[in-house]
């Protein structure tokens, strides 16, 4: 699950990133085309070293005025061709209609040398109205900037598709949500921000022609090889489910969650996008809701899998009038529970120290989990003291064993765990190394973020810098920041996230 990045050896100055927009050579009723609107008195939070070498730019940049400028949309990048992206999109299972980039501004795309693909995105949120704001003021506040941006960052440590972020900006301009708060703009990265709803415009307006242009536009620069396919359409969305399914799948191995599936929130790429009321799991419950206003827990973690799936035929009801048969549709999305089960098979695998899948492991990982339920034992920090599990012990591990409220129907669990470890053919210090590979030491609770918050709203973003620090370092002891990984206090379990930033 966790693949370094590879980051480039040069280090280029701000003036020397070269912008390109390639979203805006498509036909104009895709985007409007706007600045975006300044923020009074802008001044960094935090900017992610990470992500600044996935593009060759010198860290050092962060602190200059014009980088300060540049990324709070007070100035414009040299090349960039400023705009707002049309979509439309269900939510909450609702078709929604038309949406749009209502507080995005697309600045174009830089040179990446540390992608595949050459290129990254950047994207400002929080850089004020577009026509696709509705009724909003197109402001992102600093306590939602500062989520998204250790989330994206820390996603990324993990081994999980994301998009990415570069910086947090703030301000001292205040916008009103449930209370007035100070304003912020993240910029975050991707190949492409093209999303399932962006298809779904297209299809429910029944423009075809559009529908085939941004298809195309997305194979061409996002999917190449797609391009010599026999049916390149019916090979997209096949391809997008597989990706879609694979996704999730590590979603629901690192206890994520995200909080508002909608179909305009699903990239095209299979990356997670868009950060708003996400959570980590912590005391176990698969019925969990991250997100407080989803009162009917649609997106609740037991979910997450059927409705990525749901999502999925979203889309590939947008591309029928492309692929043109409903029969080959089902044949594309059919991918999904396929990639689905495999991949979680494999994580489940690799998280119990499994090397294969024996006859029997479903049945004793279906028992973990209804014992955890029952013992809302807390995910990331059972999963991580797992592989300290003694294969030959002759006593129970008191660490685990007193996360249970039922210790006798645990130590069995632990009696039948053992006897298979003993099928592995690895030791156990070999089998622990491989275990905390896979299972993070340092995940992004809501208490940690939301400590980091209080301390930024008073302009201390010490706490910000140490957090995504730990987080880009999950799998690391990193005994120095061992608070980091502590269950949580007992007031964190009333931290509620909503839609609202």
């Amino acid at each position: 699950m966790n693949s370094p990045e590879t980051l480039p050896a040069q280090r280029l100055r701000l003036a020397e990133l070269r912008i390109t927009n390639r979203f805006a050579t498509l036909p104009g009723d895709f985007y409007t085309q706007l600045a975006s609107t300044p923020l009074p008195s802008p001044y960094l939070v935090c900017g992610s070293e990470h992500a600044a070498g996935l593009v060759g730019l010198d860290p050092g940049e962060f602190a200059h005025p014009e980088f300060i400028a540049a990324f709070s949309g007070n100035s414009t990048l040299s090349g960039s061709s400023p705009l707002a992206a049309v979509y439309s999109g269900h939510q909450f299972g609702v078709w929604a209609g038309q949406l749009g980039d209502g507080r995005a501004i697309l600045l174009g795309e830089a040179l990446a040398p540390a992608e595949p693909m050459g290129t990254l995105e950047l994207q400002l949120k929080g850089s004020g109205k577009t026509p696709y704001s509705r009724m909003g003021d197109g402001r992102a506040v600093l306590r939602s900037s500062i989520r998204e941006f250790l989330c994206s960052e820390a996603m990324a440590a993990l081994g999980i598709p994301t998009s990415r972020a570069l910086c947090v900006i703030g301000s001292d301009m205040r916008v009103m949500r449930e209370m007035p708060e100070t304003t912020a703009v993240v910029t975050r990265m991707a190949q492409s921000f093209v999303r399932f709803g962006s298809f779904e415009h297209w299809f429910y307006k029944d423009r075809k022609t559009e529908l085939q242009i941004l298809a195309d536009y997305v194979i061409a620069n996002s999917y190449p090889e797609l391009q010599g396919a026999a049916r390149p359409y019916h090979a997209l969305l096949a391809e997008v489910t597989r990706r879609t399914a694979a996704l999730v799948a590590q979603w629901q191995a690192a206890g994520f969650m995200h909080g508002v599936l909608n179909t305009d929130n699903m990239s095209i790429l299979g990356l997670t996008l868009d950060y708003g009321p996400y959570g980590f799991m912590e005391a176990y419950d698969p019925a969990h809701i991250c997100n407080h206003t989803d009162s009917h827990g649609r997106y609740s973690y037991r979910m997450q899998p059927r409705i990525a799936e749901w999502n999925c035929y979203a889309l590939g009801q947008a591309l029928l009038p492309l692929i043109g048969e409903t029969d080959d549709v089902y044949d594309a999305l059919s991918v999904f529970k396929p990639a689905f089960e495999s991949s979680m098979q494999r994580l489940w695998q690799a998280k119990l120290g499994f090397g294969s899948s024996l006859e029997g492991d479903a049945a004793l990982i279906d028992q973990l989990f209804a014992l955890m339920a029952a013992s809302r034992v807390d995910f990331p920090y059972f999963f991580r003291h797992l592989s300290s599990v003694k294969t030959n012990a002759t006593h129970q591990d008191e660490t685990l064993r007193d996360l249970f409220i039922d210790r006798s129907a645990f130590d069995a669990w632990q009696s039948d765990y053992r006897q298979r470890l003993t099928l592995e053919n690895s030791d156990d210090a070999e089998r622990k190394q491989a275990m905390d590979r896979v299972n993070p030491k340092y995940v992004l609770r809501n208490y940690l973020a939301q400590l980091a918050i209080d301390k930024a709203q008073n302009k201390d973003f010490s706490e910000v810098k140490i957090l995504l620090d730990v987080l880009q370092k999950p799998y690391d002891e990193q005994p120095e920041h061992e608070k980091y990984a502590a269950l949580p206090p007992d007031w964190a379990a009333g931290i509620e996230v909503s839609c609202s930033s």
